[in-house]
């Protein structure tokens, strides 16, 4: 081998030993999203105010059809978990709702990825339930998603099964102190611009979760072993609308 040959031979080896450690470095050195979000630091949350337990048989519907257009419904409140600008939850006209006209939709659009807006319905408690939602995933380029919140306690504690078109996943996670963490999770197709249901049933520290009209989830769980308020959630600048939110005391 002549010394030239020798060189580009040395050279060559040194870049692949680089390149190897550098895919080492990110494989093993990246954090995950749960990483990240157990190094955040949780804002307080505004301690909700109380809202009476249902008894089982009882059937909560919010359809929005009744309600002003352009401004937040009566018997919900709006909340955030996580950081980024405020949350604008609004009534709207929509042609496609599956019970028209209107819908309730999350506008606003601020790109920080840990940035969850809430809708929160005040007027009752459940613990043992079956609640759904229809969702249509509008905009966004962080996360397209759509969520159904459930055992409340407050903005930074609660279930929530969501849906995200950009991802095309169906995730069942528990939110801790504002801290997010994964249950389990399914791989489902979620079209943008097209209405899905998310549904859920919650008996004790059991849940199984659905996506249109299919079980993708059974899950065990005992983070949350109180009553609590059921709401909608979106994802950093997901534009998201939801209609018929229903929910059953089990």
């Amino acid at each position: 081998m002549t010394w030239e040959a020798g060189k580009w031979g040395l050279a060559g080896l040194v870049a692949v030993i680089v390149a190897i450690g550098a895919l080492i470095w990110s494989i093993e050195g990246r954090k995950s999203d749960d990483d990240d979000e157990r190094d955040r630091k949780p804002i307080a949350a505004t301690p909700e105010n109380p809202a009476p337990a249902q008894k089982p048989g009882t059937t909560v519907v919010y359809n929005f059809d009744s309600d002003p257009t352009g401004q937040l419904p009566e018997k919900f409140h709006q909340a955030l978990t996580g950081g980024g600008g405020a949350v604008k939850w609004v009534v709207q006209e929509d042609a496609s709702a599956p019970s028209k006209p209107n819908v309730l939709a999350q506008t606003s659009a601020d790109k920080t990825d840990y940035r969850f807006p809430l809708a929160i319905a005040d007027e009752s408690s459940f613990w043992d339930l079956d609640v759904s939602v229809k969702f249509k995933a509008v905009a966004g380029t962080v996360d397209r998603a759509g969520g159904l919140v459930f055992r409340l306690k407050d903005a930074n504690n609660y279930y929530v099964v969501r849906a995200n078109a950009l991802e095309d996943n169906f995730n069942f996670y528990h939110v801790v102190n504002g801290r997010r963490r994964q249950i389990k999770g399914s791989r489902v197709r979620v079209s943008s611009g097209e209405w899905h249901e998310l549904r859920v049933e919650a008996i004790a520290d059991k849940f199984t979760c659905y996506f249109d009209g299919d079980k993708k989830i059974e899950a065990t769980d005992q983070t949350f072993k109180d009553a609590g308020k059921i709401g909608l959630w979106t994802k950093a600048d997901s534009v998201t609308s939801f209609d018929d939110l229903k929910v059953v005391a089990k």
